[in-house]
């Protein structure tokens, strides 16, 4: 017992000259680095810090056991059990109209069958759908770039399709048991009118993007305005400028057509062409010069898209006869198949077989003037007797009849007698005149000053000099 103590005693005495030990060692490194401290006395700055750390302690000594605490506390298991919800009604389950809609964009060649066919949708539906009054006239003429929003919960299951019929009309399909009902939405355009002008200095495309015409008006322009006077890929050169007023069509903030052209000069050769876009007598609109004689010339001289001539108008050898005897047209030579155009406007009189020429088209164009169109390998969607409009296609370039390879025969015929085509001399268009003229000049005046004030603007001088910004303008 005795033995006991003493060593407590020794092990306490121990201790204490160990905390004595590692206090001096302690107060040493402090008075080594806080020599202020501990060797002056205390100033104000020195109270501040001591207090600011004992603060600090003090927190730390209350938040530690608090983390302490958290963390050692004891878990709780959580259990769930599932119940059993009353079923949904089928409507609920396959969801509201409209809730799945999705647009589609027709691409180029696509048809609506196609598309069908691509999305699983059943040709019974597409049937119920081209069966719905106004449907299939909209649905069978899609462009590329058309778009169509199917509403479509399942695979191949066409609950409703929306489609444009107009600029200012949104049709909605919706396809109920064997029914197909119809929802037309009316959208607001609204239609301003701009005048842009340009001068080529590469290309007519390029000088059109820069001036701030669409491709759709200068499509207008080369193949209805101008087509009959100018040749677009013959006689343009730097320095020709046009000018065009026309219509633009917007809807919901989004431009949906240009193609209404209802002014447009071009300037090429040194010599200026006019076009104004008029109405008369209920006809579809034409474009006259500013004189008011119509730019639509009577006949195309050349019908077909021809690869070469492959024989004139006059004496030849006959390729199959052998012998030397009249050719009374031109062979314009080109691939089967390509479409043969009427020369003008006409009634078909003939449309069949004829012994050298094969199938064969003769259409009467009234005044005498007829014309024959043979060798062709099949027929236009015409019939004898049936009035068509210049430019309708009436057939194929083949070889049928008595021919060594696809070409057309021409035939220009006046009073039943064939002429050359490629020099006679055409019937001129029948000009405006009396009242239908004073109305035409009332309404070209002001596109024709739009015009001139656009182009004192873009140009300086009279010598087609242009000032700077040359090349586009808007107003």
């Amino acid at each position: 017992m005795q033995h006991s103590e003493q060593g407590r005693a020794r092990r306490q005495r121990f201790q204490e000259r160990l905390h004595v030990q590692h206090d001096s060692a302690l107060h040493q490194r402090l008075k080594q680095h806080l020599p202020a401290a501990f060797n002056q006395r205390w100033t104000r700055r020195h109270w501040i810090h001591a207090t600011l750390f004992t603060t600090i302690g003090a927190l730390l000594a209350t938040i530690v056991p608090g983390f302490s605490n958290a963390i050692d506390a004891p878990r709780v298991a959580h259990a769930t059990l599932a119940l059993p919800l009353p079923p949904l009604p089928a409507t609920q389950v396959r969801g509201a109209a409209g809730e799945s809609w999705e647009l589609l964009r027709i691409k180029p060649g696509q048809t609506l069958s196609g598309l069908f066919e691509d999305l699983g949708i059943p040709t019974t539906t597409l049937a119920r759908v081209l069966d719905h009054p106004g449907a299939s006239e909209a649905l069978t003429r899609l462009r590329p770039g058309a778009e169509i929003a199917i509403d479509m919960p399942q695979p191949g299951d066409l609950r409703a399709l929306r489609f444009d019929r107009d600029a200012s009309h949104r049709v909605e399909l919706l396809l109920n048991g064997d029914g197909v009902r119809e929802r037309v939405t009316e959208r607001a355009t609204t239609t301003r009118t701009v005048v842009t002008s340009g001068e080529i200095t590469s290309s007519l495309y390029v000088a059109a993007r820069k001036a701030g015409l669409p491709a759709s008006a200068v499509a207008t322009m080369t193949d209805e305005i101008f087509k009959y006077d100018i040749d677009f890929d013959k006689d343009l050169q730097p320095g020709d400028r046009f000018s065009v007023v026309m219509d633009e069509t917007w809807r919901e903030g989004e431009r949906i057509d240009t193609s209404k052209i209802l002014a447009a000069t071009f300037t090429t050769g040194g010599k200026t062409y006019t076009g104004f876009r008029f109405e008369r007598g209920g006809k579809p609109a034409e474009y006259f010069d500013l004189t008011g004689r119509p730019l639509k010339k009577s006949f195309i001289r050349m019908p077909v898209t021809y690869t070469r001539i492959s024989s004139t108008f006059g004496m030849r050898k006959h390729p199959i006869l052998g012998t030397i005897r009249g050719h009374k047209g031109i062979d314009y030579a080109a691939p089967t198949g390509t479409p043969i155009m009427a020369a003008g406007d006409a009634k078909v009189t003939y449309v069949g077989q004829q012994r050298g020429y094969g199938n064969v088209v003769i259409l009467d164009h009234g005044k005498g003037y007829t014309t024959l169109y043979g060798h062709m390998s099949r027929f236009g969607k015409i019939r004898s007797g049936q009035r068509i409009d210049q430019g309708t296609v009436i057939g194929f370039v083949g070889m049928t009849g008595m021919a060594t390879g696809p070409h057309l025969h021409y035939e220009f015929r006046v009073n039943g007698q064939q002429r050359n085509p490629a020099s006679v001399t055409m019937p001129p268009p029948t000009p405006l005149g009396g009242a239908e003229l004073v109305a035409f000049r009332a309404q070209t005046a002001p596109a024709m000053a739009r015009i001139e004030g656009m182009e004192k603007l873009i140009y300086a001088d009279a010598d087609t000099k242009p000032a700077k910004g040359k090349g586009k303008g808007r107003g």
